[in-house]
Formats: C-alpha cells, sequence, structure tokens
C-alpha cells in the first residue's frame, strides 16, 4: 500500500513539473483620483536620464522620447502636468508625468534632456528644484488650430521681460502669457500665434540657430 502510494505522489510530482508555467501578471495599483494638497508642491534634488533610454519602454508604456518634455515621479498619477523650476537660476518648465523614479534617494523627479536643457542642468546633473502639480491627468485630445514658440519661462518677471525686449528686436509677435498656480506665478515668452504648426516650426528652427531652447505649444 506504501508503495502504491509512493507511486501516486511521485506520478502527480512530474506531471505538475511538466505543466505549463503560467505568467503570473499582477494589476498594477489604480492612480489616486485626486492629488492630496501636501503633495502638489516639493521641493527637492531632480536628475535627468537621455540617451541610453531613448526609444525604451516606459511605465506608463509609452516609448520614452528624450526629446519631449516629461519627467518620471514616484507617486504622481500618468498623465499628470506639473512645473518644475530651477531654483538657482529661477528657469521653469512644464513636463507631463509618464515614468516611475528617481530611484535614487533624496531626488523627486527625473526629467527628460530635452527638460533638463531648458532648465539648463545637463552639464550639472542634479538641480534643486520646485515640482508644482498645475493639473491632474488629462486626455491627450487634438491640438489647437493656432501655435506658439515658446521661448522662456520664468518665476521673475524681470527675466521674461528682458527677454521679451531681446526677442522684439528680431521678431514683431512677441508676447508674454502669465500662468497662475496655487503658490506662484509663472511668466512665459513666446513668439506667436501661427496658423499652422508648420510655420512654428520655421520659426522655432530660426530661433534654435540663434542659440535659444524653445517649444512648440498650442495658443
Amino acid at each position: 500500500m506504501r508503495k502504491y502510494l509512493l507511486l501516486c505522489f511521485l506520478i502527480l510530482l512530474i506531471s505538475a513539473g511538466c505543466a505549463p508555467r503560467r505568467r503570473v501578471i499582477v494589476p498594477p495599483p489604480p492612480p489616486p483620483k485626486f492629488i492630496p494638497p501636501e503633495r502638489r508642491v516639493q521641493y527637492g534634488w531632480a536628475s535627468w536620464y537621455g540617451e541610453e533610454f531613448h526609444g525604451r519602454r516606459t511605465a506608463s508604456g509609452e516609448i520614452y522620447d528624450m526629446y519631449e518634455l516629461t519627467a518620471a515621479h514616484r507617486t504622481l498619477p500618468f498623465g499628470t502636468r506639473v512645473m518644475v523650476t530651477h531654483m538657482r537660476n529661477g528657469r521653469s518648465v512644464t513636463v507631463t508625468i509618464n515614468d516611475r523614479g528617481p530611484f535614487v534617494k533624496d531626488r523627486i523627479i527625473d526629467l527628460s534632456y530635452a527638460a533638463a536643457r531648458i532648465l539648463k542642468m545637463v552639464d550639472e546633473g542634479v538641480a534643486w528644484v520646485r515640482v508644482e502639480v498645475l493639473s491632474p491627468p488629462y486626455g491627450r485630445g487634438p491640438a489647437g488650430r493656432l501655435y506658439a514658440v515658446q521661448v522662456g519661462a520664468f518665476a521673475l518677471r524681470v527675466n521674461a521681460l528682458r527677454l521679451r525686449e531681446r526677442l522684439k528686436a528680431r521678431y514683431d509677435n512677441v508676447y508674454i502669457t502669465v500662468l497662475k498656480t496655487r503658490e506662484s506665478r509663472y511668466w512665459r515668452v513666446r513668439v506667436g500665434p501661427f496658423p499652422s504648426r508648420l510655420r512654428a516650426e520655421e520659426t522655432a528652427r530660426r530661433l534654435a540657430r540663434e542659440g535659444f531652447d524653445v517649444i512648440i505649444v498650442p495658443h
């Protein structure tokens, strides 16, 4: 009897070993429906990542493009738009969260190469920044019909006025738009509007040749 039971046990063990293994996929936890007030503004170190990860899939499922204005954050829902301000030079940039990280102690956000260039922190590698949530996750609808070229965003109005005067010497359609957040304001210097993205790209290339870091935005 014992031999019979032992034989049955061995048969079951072998059968289990031969059965195909199934990959168990654990779904990620659902994103929070709202962002608590204490998480809307953060101060800490920012880093950036670029060519090594260019073309790879991010945690959100999107393909990482180092030339897009995106960032990685540990907890903010994917699609959240945040304003990142370099506390030393006052430069600001708006990015969309589409990845997870950084996984280094004391760092709160990992920026794309394009965002790091705008903040002038590529060479230094890290910077002390202020991260403020501008909007919760949003759907990506069709682009607006009018476009503008953003040449700079500043936490200080005087810096925006100075840049506007520089640009007005060569461009007629220079303007400043103010972005008001819960705790501060940002002055964004833009050229435009343009009736098509193609026209905006022509001006953006010209500004880039002059040494400016630019992005094309809906007007």
